[in-house]
């Protein structure tokens, strides 16, 4: 069965780190450009970083950029989102998702993980 799981989210003080993982079962991740996205409550699902097959390029949202990072590692299966300085604004469900470029448009990305929740709050 083709799944990803996202997983490391939770409550985090303002200022805080998270380093959440995004994981493939059932399909190779490094044949896929991995997006990486979020959704805060009443808000449309926006786009947060992008990384490339090869990680030869990576994309971060102007909201993130010099916060937050995105690597891959290919033997393991598995994107790392790390998130460091985080803000209460940074709080949503983040997801990762599949597509065969690194593109910013949401409907370019088909297999979807099923969120891993954010709160920053003191």
């Amino acid at each position: 069965q083709v799944q990803l799981v996202e997983s490391g989210g939770g409550l985090v003080q303002p200022g805080g780190s998270l380093r959440l993982s995004c994981a493939a079962f059932g399909f190779t991740l490094d044949y896929y450009a991995i997006g990486w996205f979020r959704q805060a409550p009443g808000k449309e699902r926006e786009v947060v970083s992008c990384i490339s097959r090869s990680e030869g390029s990576t994309y971060y949202a102007d909201s993130v950029k010099g916060r937050f990072t995105i690597s891959r590692d290919n033997t393991k299966n598995t994107v790392y989102p790390q998130m460091n300085s985080l803000k209460p604004e940074d709080t949503a469900v983040y997801y990762c998702a599949t597509a065969v470029i690194a593109t910013l448009r949401v409907d370019d990305y088909n297999y979807w993980g099923q969120g891993t929740q954010v709160t920053v709050s003191s």
